[in-house]
């Protein structure tokens, strides 16, 4: 049968052929049967994998997925899911895409099942970009969650710290693809296997069997769908482990750090409470900033804000009340920022358009002022700190946690007259540059930082970054800063670092200082928490008893980072699988060295 090229671009990795089927351009097969996708979906996989039996009683349940395609697989796994899951179950899904498809490819695909109704559309609602690494995906509704993993199968396999209940094996034809089925990539799949796990797949190919045995599967044939007359169904060694998990959490900060977890610990069932005895100090300002910190060398130090920055936006977008200002240009400011800036478009860790280099016309345009070059990063923001707490933190307990106590069951947190104020399960530190109060080995260096702004003017203000800054606020004025004195912890407002703040908008933003060089100003102080190589801190204590996490030294991005790494914790606290891949999880790790 002909493939009709004309429906794809030439650089998607389907062709429509002229029965409608997608067809993969790279490998020549199909994405699903000809006789019914979904139903073999639903005998091959679902069926084959022992589900829904297998979920019965369990807390949460882990599927991993070689080959995410179209969707049609995860859709049906919803439907399921969303029919008969246990009660306050968690499902948590990991699948594995090296050639991504579009939305509207995925779109047209699954609407000949239209049976799959909201299954389908979240997952059409939330759809990943094609850019590589990790992609935390939410499925509002369907208590569950998942990660597409943008990259090499192998490469994705050795990233992800989760270990699946159940495996659909879903890559091409072994005669086409056959690296998607070595005995590599089976052995892998077995090392991310939880005792008594299962694995299921259309195909009874000779080296597969083999490889799955060589894994430590037992396999069995089992009658095939539509033309394949037979297919496999395998199981790992072992019996499922009996689960347990914290039902309660406790979070000493109230800034975003503390509001970010707040947010993920009740996505994930947990009863959260927060300790903020400086009312979120350092998320305090009238708007926040939300861009990452560029580095065009490529390597974990370039992917984690990349990740951290598509994950970021997804969040605060589905908070639009919060949403100030979508896209910030971040000016060129130094004879080396053109190249620079053009090797970060050129990464694949953000997709087609997300990050965009402008020249002095461009940029002049987009800035409403003469500049001499920008990078249009299309995924930042501006946000208003208010209207993020208060709708993920929500209301916090007044009290400064001045010890904490280890017993059997978890934690006890006293105030300092000694009276206890809480018990949680697991407690994580969230105070910023107050974390060596309760954790003195935190390698935590206080940077006092000034921000100024204005009240409403009648201007309209294009978010840029510029070694300062100028955005817009909720109430119609300007914000921009801000001073960066290294360890000092000061908080009162000084009339000399208004001054600095003007002069790093003059040099940056020459013509918008001008407009507001006789506006009277505002302003607030606030310490930040760095650490000696910049990177946050987040994961267990070092040396602490069990359930006692950290998320901090975020520095000035917390507002880019702490989302990603809030359910980073979280994960952690639970044994979920993780958002970050491993390398990216031992690049904020709080005992690295």
């Amino acid at each position: 049968m002909t493939s009709d090229s004309s429906q794809s671009p030439l650089t998607s990795p389907l062709v429509w052929r002229e029965d409608g089927l997608p067809q993969s351009r790279l490998y020549g097969d199909v994405y699903f049967s000809s006789a019914d996708g979904l139903a073999e979906t639903r005998a091959v996989f679902l069926d084959g994998c022992g589900l829904p039996a297998a979920w019965t009683g369990r807390d949460r349940f882990v599927v991993g997925e070689l080959g995410f395609g179209t969707g049609l697989n995860i859709a049906a796994l919803l439907d399921l899911w969303r029919r008969e899951k246990p009660a306050g179950g968690r499902l948590h899904v990991f699948s594995i895409e090296g050639h991504p498809i579009t939305r509207d490819e995925a779109a047209r695909a699954l609407a000949v099942w239209p049976e799959l109704g909201e299954a389908a559309q979240v997952l059409l609602d939330h759809w990943p970009t094609a850019a590589r690494g990790f992609h935390r995906v939410d499925l509002p509704g369907f208590d569950a969650t998942l990660d597409l993993a943008v990259m090499d199968v192998a490469e994705a396999l050795s990233a992800w710290s989760g270990m699946a209940d159940a495996w659909f094996l879903d890559g091409f034809s072994p005669a086409l693809n056959p690296a998607m089925w070595s005995e590599e990539i089976l052995a892998a799949v077995a090392a991310r296997t939880a005792p008594g796990g299962r694995a299921a797949t259309f195909t009874v190919a000779g080296a597969v069997r083999r490889a799955l045995t060589a894994a430590g599967f037992s396999w069995e044939k089992r009658p095939g769908f539509g033309r394949k007359r037979e297919r496999l169904e395998a199981r790992f060694p072992g019996e499922a482990p009996a689960q347990t998990r914290p039902a309660s959490l406790a979070i000493v900060g109230g800034g975003v750090a503390a509001a970010a977890l707040a947010r993920a610990g009740r996505v994930e069932g947990l009863a959260v409470t927060v300790f903020d005895a400086d009312r979120a100090k350092a998320s305090g300002n009238p708007a926040a900033l939300v861009t990452p910190a560029l580095d065009a060398g490529g390597g974990p130090r370039a992917a984690f804000p990349a990740q951290a920055l598509a994950r970021a936006a997804a969040l605060y977008d589905a908070l639009p009340e919060a949403v100030l200002a979508r896209g910030v240009l971040r000016l060129a400011t130094a004879p080396r920022d053109a190249d620079r800036f053009a090797a970060v478009e050129r990464q694949d860790l953000f997709a087609d358009g997300e990050m965009s280099v402008l020249d002095a016309e461009a940029a002049s345009a987009a800035l409403g002022e003469a500049a001499a070059g920008a990078l249009r990063m299309d995924l930042a923001r501006v946000v208003d700190p208010a209207a993020v707490l208060a709708a993920w933190r929500g209301e916090a307990a007044a009290a400064e946690i001045a010890r904490l106590e280890k017993v059997e069951d978890g934690w006890r947190l006293f105030d300092a007259d000694g009276a206890l104020l809480a018990t949680a399960d697991a407690v994580v530190l969230a105070a910023g540059a107050d974390l060596s109060r309760l954790w003195p080995e935190a390698s935590i260096r206080p940077v006092r930082g000034q921000t100024s702004w204005t009240g409403p003017v009648d201007l309209a203000v294009t978010p840029a970054a510029f070694g300062g800054y100028a955005v817009p606020t909720p109430g119609g004025g300007v914000l921009f800063g801000a001073t960066h004195d290294r360890g000092e912890t000061a908080t009162e407002l000084r009339d000399a670092d208004h001054a600095r703040n003007r002069q790093a908008l003059a040099k940056g933003r020459p013509d918008l200082a001008a407009r507001l060089a006789d506006v009277a100003l505002d302003g607030r102080a606030a310490v930040r928490a760095t650490t000696p190589d910049h990177l946050p801190l987040a994961g267990a204590v070092p040396g602490a008893p069990a359930g006692l996490y950290v998320l901090g030294g975020l520095g000035g991005r917390g507002f880019a980072t702490a989302p990603l790494l809030a359910e980073h914790v979280v994960s952690l606290m639970l044994g979920a699988p993780s958002p970050l891949p491993r390398d990216l999880a031992a690049l904020v790790e709080p005992g690295r060295s």
